[in-house]
């Protein structure tokens, strides 16, 4: 099964990566990312990061986004990542899409450099030459979307990260995604609240679907999520961490306004 063009921002934005990507392998080998990740640093554990008592966020260092524009200005990822590890951040997601999210590998380094946290790559994954990149520059897990992928695809980049230590997020919008990506035989799987072809939001797509999630599988509910109450409902439905980014990234603290969203001793 292989997802049809049907003009979509995710269409969009998956035509414009598959040019870049391209044009980077051939400047960059695969050998030569594969010798970069023979000598890079150790991975860190994001399934582990991910099931500690109390509320796990996951929180992302997105400086744009295609339905909001600039969401950061004052943009610097070694600040941004100390602070939210410093309040208390469970791991990080990195946004490398340049184009629609001005987001980059640089900034992926930097922010994995100045914290102990695992992080998250966040793009738009289709070959293996991007898994082997990620790895190369130290990401801990990446993310796979199901609506960009066809079956065979999302087994073989779902290996691939196995086999270099990374387990992959594997994000879904629908029931029927979520068979797929259970299929495939995905660990950890997040539910998008935002439909990545229309951009709206919907909360309660994470409600919907949590019961659908094994319960050795690692539920983590993504987009929309704004207060310490949203955060409750969702951890006592069964999901174990949140990936939050807009909301955070649009405070004038960042840290503070984590803080906030994860409670007293960041704990319900």
């Amino acid at each position: 099964m292989t997802p049809a063009n049907t003009g979509t921002v995710l269409d969009r934005i998956l035509d414009a990566r598959r040019a870049a990507v391209e044009h980077r392998k051939k400047v960059l080998p695969e050998a030569a990312l594969k010798y970069g990740v023979k000598h890079g640093l150790a991975v860190r554990d994001f399934p582990a990061a991910l099931t500690r008592p109390g509320l796990n966020v996951i929180a992302e260092l997105k400086p744009a986004s295609p339905s909001r524009g600039v969401i950061r200005e004052n943009f610097d990822p070694v600040v941004l990542a100390r602070a939210l590890e410093a309040a208390g951040a469970a791991a990080l997601s990195v946004l490398t899409e340049e184009e629609f999210f001005r987001g980059s590998l640089q900034n992926l380094r930097a922010a994995r450099k100045s914290t102990a946290l695992p992080v998250l790559r966040k793009d738009f994954i289709f070959d293996p030459w991007q898994v082997w990149e990620t790895r190369a520059n130290d990401a801990d897990s990446f993310l796979l979307i199901v609506a960009a992928l066809g079956d065979a695809q999302l087994r073989e980049l779902l290996a691939l990260g196995r086999e270099l230590a990374m387990e992959p997020l594997v994000e879904v919008h629908t029931a029927e995604e979520l068979q797929r990506a259970l299929a495939a035989g995905a660990r950890i799987l997040g539910v998008n609240n935002r439909d990545l072809k229309t951009l709206q939001v919907r909360p309660e797509t994470s409600f919907e679907l949590v019961a659908k999630i094994p319960g050795d599988c690692i539920a983590i509910s993504e987009s929309g999520l704004r207060s310490h109450d949203d955060l409750c409902r969702l951890r006592a439905a069964g999901f174990d961490a949140f990936l939050i980014g807009e909301s955070l990234m649009q405070a004038a603290d960042p840290g503070a306004a984590l803080a906030a969203l994860l409670g007293p001793a960041g704990a319900p």
